[in-house]
């Protein structure tokens, strides 16, 4: 039916550490017929090569050119649009790596910051915050990674991105634009630009409404919600979305042999 099948990742390839049903089966079968699999994920505290790991290790194995992580979509951004920008980074490691490796220099200098990226950020304190402050008083734009509100982790969920953006948004009244993660267009044109394909020859795969699903009905695409993480029937109701496909698992991606060439 497609000609490439673009997949978030936790709550619908697997859970935490463990693949759900069906999911190498499917990917497995996809490939088998000359379709595109990429994957994505706005959680910017791994690298690509930690996602492209993690995946082969749950046995479907996957190079990094086919992963997608709201870090990659920012540097791409920002190397378009400010190519010569210092950053301070409200965020981890892994997104200062990617930055750095990029070119970027990150600075901590109130006067000498252009942009202030704000992030998912399980270090977050009162001096970042202060900083940022400091460097959006002084002029310096603010933009984001993703507009998650939350991660989830096995037993729960961790506070995600939003809520720095809302700390740094209520302090200094500016607004942040843009966020480059999903529903993002940013990500749409990223996605569809390494995959050479116009929106309608791609289907989204997720298990998160106001991300995967919006941003792929929002970009012209077809939907598959999938029952199996963050969403279930009683939400998608509420919503007023209406995805192409819902499942209950990955694997009814196959039923009556939908990849066939």
């Amino acid at each position: 039916m497609y000609d490439a099948y673009i997949f978030d990742q936790d709550g619908t390839i697997y859970l935490g550490e463990q693949p759900l049903p069906g999911a190498a089966e499917t990917i497995a079968a996809l490939r088998a017929a000359g379709k595109r699999t990429i994957f994505l994920s706005n959680n910017p505290t791994k690298t690509r090569e930690q996602y492209a790991a993690k995946l082969t290790r749950l046995g479907i194995p996957t190079p990094i050119e086919d992963i997608v992580n709201s870090s990659f979509v920012l540097v791409q951004w920002l190397l378009c649009e400010a190519p010569a920008a210092r950053l301070f980074v409200v965020g981890e490691e892994p997104l200062k790596s990617d930055l750095r490796a990029a070119g970027f220099v990150l600075s901590e200098e109130a006067g000498e910051i252009d942009i202030v990226v704000a992030s998912f950020d399980r270090t977050f304190d009162y001096r970042k915050l202060q900083i940022a402050f400091d460097a959006i008083r002084a002029g310096a734009r603010l933009v984001a990674t993703n507009p998650d509100r939350y991660c989830p982790v096995p037993g729960g969920g961790e506070p995600d991105c939003a809520a720095m953006i809302a700390a740094i948004e209520a302090c200094t009244g500016v607004r942040c634009d843009p966020i480059v993660g999903k529903p993002s267009p940013i990500m749409v044109a990223t996605i569809t630009a390494m995959l050479g394909l116009p929106p309608e020859r791609c289907i989204m795969v997720g298990d998160r409404l106001e991300t995967d699903i919006t941003m792929g009905i929002d970009a012209g695409m077809a939907t598959c919600l999938v029952l199996t993480g963050d969403a279930d029937r009683a939400r998608l109701a509420a919503s007023g979305l209406a995805p192409t496909l819902v499942l209950e698992r990955i694997d009814g991606l196959l039923d009556d042999n939908p990849v066939s060439s």
